[in-house]
């Protein structure tokens, strides 16, 4: 059996972040112990990611357009000697089809026959890891440490808080994710009436219907990432998704309502953050679109929230 491969400092590793925002928000801490071993670490990123990054503390790399071919990004992996894949697609696709000498990675399906080097993990039977594993745990095989606080500190955006808690009703996993409309309006109600200024996170349709109920509320448009402007609130509310991901990233602290997902795995990091969930007799399931009757969400009391809210706002304001 071929030796485990290993990182050595100074060398120049380009990592293939995840394209999805969650994930790339997951991902920090293993990128964090890459730098933390002395390796010099560069994106390979998609262009929307790149603020991201920089203000992650990653502004070296390569970008490449939203939908480019494998083509199309091997033909600007010239002089790229090293990357880490997290996983299969079109940038795999690319490392391999440019010849990067050394393409390590898990040997899973759809990315196997992509790499040089085979990092092996093993995951033993036992309670629901939380996803921030699978990185720190590819890093330590690496040779970094992944599992120290530094990896954890937060993202200094340098901006002032402001006093407003913000309402992203938006899930990008999609309706299934999302709290009704009418909760979110007697949650706004609930929040006037304990002095706690409601403000709206227009991210989708959900954010924009909620903005045109509450009349006179404040609205701020979310684009991803919306660093500067998640920064700005001790405090989000939130639907499942990348949203409080990045929100937490920048040191906000969330109030995540949790339906068809599972906590225990995708929750934000760090300690302060509370989830909200009616544990029902079908979730999780993690299904795109519900074959029942959405109780995850319906049976969840604009009560209940507000009640977390309140707990959490005691410690932010």
């Amino acid at each position: 059996m071929p030796d485990a491969p290993k990182l050595t400092p100074g060398e120049i590793l380009f990592v293939a972040t995840p394209p999805r925002w969650r994930e790339a928000c997951l991902s920090v801490p293993a990128m964090r112990a890459f730098q933390r071993l002395g390796v010099r670490v560069k994106v390979l990123c998609p262009d929307k990611q790149l603020a991201f990054w920089k203000a992650s503390g990653f502004g070296d790399g390569i970008a490449y357009p939203a939908g480019a071919s494998a083509g199309g990004i091997a033909g600007r992996l010239s002089g790229v000697d090293a990357a880490l894949l997290w996983e299969a697609g079109p940038v795999a696709d690319a490392c391999a089809k440019a010849g990067v000498p050394r393409r390590l990675g898990l040997p899973a399906k759809g990315l196997e026959k992509r790499l040089t080097e085979r990092i092996e993990r093993v995951v033993k039977p036992g309670p629901i890891e939380h996803r921030v594993r699978f990185y720190l745990d590819i890093a330590e095989e690496l040779g970094a440490e992944g599992y120290v606080a530094e990896n954890f500190t937060l993202v200094e955006m340098g901006v002032e808080r402001e006093g407003g808690v913000l309402l992203a009703p938006d899930s990008d996993e999609g309706p299934h994710y999302e709290w009704p409309l009418e909760r979110w309006v007697a949650l706004a109600g609930d929040l006037q009436e304990a002095g706690l200024e409601p403000v709206v996170g227009r991210g989708g349709r959900l954010g924009q219907a909620l903005a045109g109920a509450l009349e006179g509320a404040e609205a701020v448009d979310l684009g991803f990432p919306a660093l500067e402007e998640l920064a700005r609130y001790r405090l989000c509310v939130a639907a499942d998704g990348a949203l409080p991901h990045l929100a937490a990233h920048v040191g906000t602290a969330c109030v995540v309502l949790f339906g068809p997902g599972e906590p225990e795995w995708l929750r934000p990091l760090g300690k302060r953050h509370v989830i909200v969930r009616r544990k029902v007799e079908c979730s999780p399931c993690f299904a795109p679109k519900c074959r029942m009757d959405l109780r995850c969400q319906t049976e969840l009391e604009a009560e209940e929230v507000k009640a977390a809210i309140l707990r959490l706002a005691a410690n932010s304001f």
